[in-house]
This record gives C-alpha cells, sequence and structure tokens, in this order.
C-alpha cells in the first residue's frame, strides 16, 4: 500500500495551484480506535483529506481544526491536522437511519475552522460560516470562497482503505477566467476510483497531460494523537479537588478516554491526591496508563 502522503502542484502560466492527498495508514487508525456507522466514516474520512490539503496550502505552523457542528442527529464533526500534517478525528453523533444529506445530518449548523499557532505570540484565529451544500467538499468549497475569496473546487472519496482528495483554487491575484477554466475542464472528470487507487503522477498526467504542471516534493501524513496522562492531570488539576474528589466517592477510580484515539487514563485515591500536591510529587505520580 502506497505511503500516506500529500502532493502539491501548480501550473505553469502561474494562475492555479493544486494537491492531491491519500490517507492509508493514517485513515485506519482513525477507524480502528472507534466503531462508527458508514456514512459517519464517509463524513470524517472526507473531511480528513480536507484538513490535510487545506493545512498544507496554508502553509500555517501550528494546530488546524477543522469542525462542522449541528443540531441534527450528527452533532460534531472534528478533525486536527498539525502543520506537520499528523491528524487524528473524532465525531459525535446519534442514530443516523439512512440519512446521507449533510443538512440532513447536521440540521442547522456551522462550518468552523480554528488556526492555533505554535508560537504563543502569535494570535489564533477562527472562522465560522452556516453549513452550505450537500457535501463536505461543497461546505469547504463556500467557506474559502466566504473567507479568502479564492474560487476553489474539491473532490473527495473515501472507502475501508483510503481517504483522498484533491484540491484546484485560484492564486490570489489572479484574474484570468480562461485558465481558470482550462484547468478545472480535465479535473471534473476525476473518478473517486483514481483518487483512491491510481498513484499520483499517474493521475495527474491523466487529468492535465495537456498542461504544464510543476510538481513538488509529496510530503509524508501519519496519525497521531496528542492525547497524555499529563494532559489529562491538567484537566483534573483545573476541576478542583472538591470535584475529583466526589468523583472518586462515586466510582472509586476516574477513568477519561480519548475521544481521538481511544487511549484510556486512569487515576485512583493515590493518583488524585498527588495531583494537588507539589510540582515534583505531581511528575512522580503512580498512575495506571491502559
Amino acid at each position: 500500500m502506497e505511503q500516506d502522503k500529500l502532493q502539491r502542484f501548480m501550473f505553469e502560466h502561474g494562475e492555479v495551484r493544486g494537491e492531491v492527498v491519500r490517507l492509508n495508514e493514517s485513515w485506519r487508525h482513525v477507524l480502528e480506535r472507534r466503531e462508527y456507522p458508514p456514512v459517519i466514516q464517509a463524513l470524517l474520512g472526507e473531511m480528513m483529506a480536507s484538513a490535510v490539503m487545506l493545512a498544507a496550502m496554508l502553509k500555517f505552523d501550528g494546530t488546524l481544526i477543522m469542525q462542522m457542528q449541528g443540531s441534527g442527529p450528527v452533532r460534531l464533526l472534528v478533525v486536527e491536522c498539525q502543520s506537520d500534517l499528523t491528524i487524528r478525528a473524532t465525531a459525535k453523533h446519534d442514530d443516523c437511519g439512512d440519512l446521507t444529506r449533510l443538512p440532513d445530518l447536521l440540521g442547522k449548523g456551522h462550518f468552523v475552522i480554528t488556526l492555533d499557532p505554535s508560537d504563543p505570540d502569535q494570535t489564533a484565529y477562527q472562522g465560522i460560516v452556516p453549513l452550505h451544500g450537500d457535501t463536505v467538499a461543497e461546505a469547504l468549497e463556500h467557506y474559502l470562497l466566504q473567507s479568502e475569496q479564492l474560487p476553489t473546487r474539491i473532490w473527495l472519496a473515501v472507502n475501508k482503505q483510503a481517504a483522498a482528495g484533491m484540491m484546484l483554487q485560484r492564486m490570489p491575484g489572479a484574474n484570468n477566467d480562461e485558465l481558470w477554466q482550462e484547468a478545472l475542464a480535465p479535473a471534473v472528470t476525476v473518478q473517486p476510483d483514481e483518487l483512491l487507487q491510481l498513484d499520483f503522477t499517474t493521475l495527474l498526467h491523466r487529468l492535465f497531460n495537456e498542461q504544464d504542471l510543476r510538481l513538488f516534493s509529496a510530503v509524508p501524513v501519519r496519525f497521531s494523537c496528542t492525547c497524555s496522562r499529563e494532559k489529562v492531570a491538567g484537566m483534573l488539576r483545573m476541576l478542583g479537588p472538591e470535584e475529583v474528589e466526589a468523583a472518586l466517592a462515586e466510582q472509586e477510580e476516574i477513568d477519561v478516554t480519548c475521544e481521538f484515539c481511544g487511549q484510556r487514563y486512569v487515576f485512583d485515591a493515590v493518583d488524585a491526591a498527588q495531583l494537588f500536591t507539589t510540582p515534583e510529587s505531581r511528575a512522580e505520580g503512580s498512575g495506571k496508563l491502559h
């Protein structure tokens, strides 16, 4: 199986840039850690491919968080992509029945992009627009047009083995509509199986063999979860000793499971006591990791 990677490219006339991505192992990591119905799998896979392409295009140092929040049976879809293209994803949902369209699944909702910089001196950014369109691709195209005023087209495909996507975007300042249409004409013929199976060189040659393309070095993508015992401990400290003691009185242990990767962190009474003593004691906690 081909390595998870993203390929950036640009049309030599300088008016249009593009990306193609395929997630294999990182996509299976998400499927193995949580049981999602097929419709949720499809949405998460499409969002993961979209988030990787957007993160690579923004050249942003930090975390890109892509969310769809709704009032329907799908309450929340979240993908986090680091600037090094490590990625994780999760969803909160009820029974979706036979629903497949985005408006039916999420109801009235919003599409949210958050940029959380690694540099604490930089300011975080969040863009929120109403959900628009029947698919993830249409929702993201609408977001980019509203937030960046850049025409963008996105094609996505998902199966059990892979999540893949292709994005074309008019460059900032470009104004030649004929060149934009020339780039789109072959791109709209791309098929899901081609995105999921063809190697990138073959795919781009099939679509754009009449265009001069500049290919950049492919970039690897991998699954990685940023959860840790230390972060869970910090969350418990924020709750305060009284709430932690009350929780322990009810169930003897505090069991926290990461929603992204399924990792369990268990704190007993001894662990909890060490949370609120000296920093040295907290670092030497005897808690268990399951």
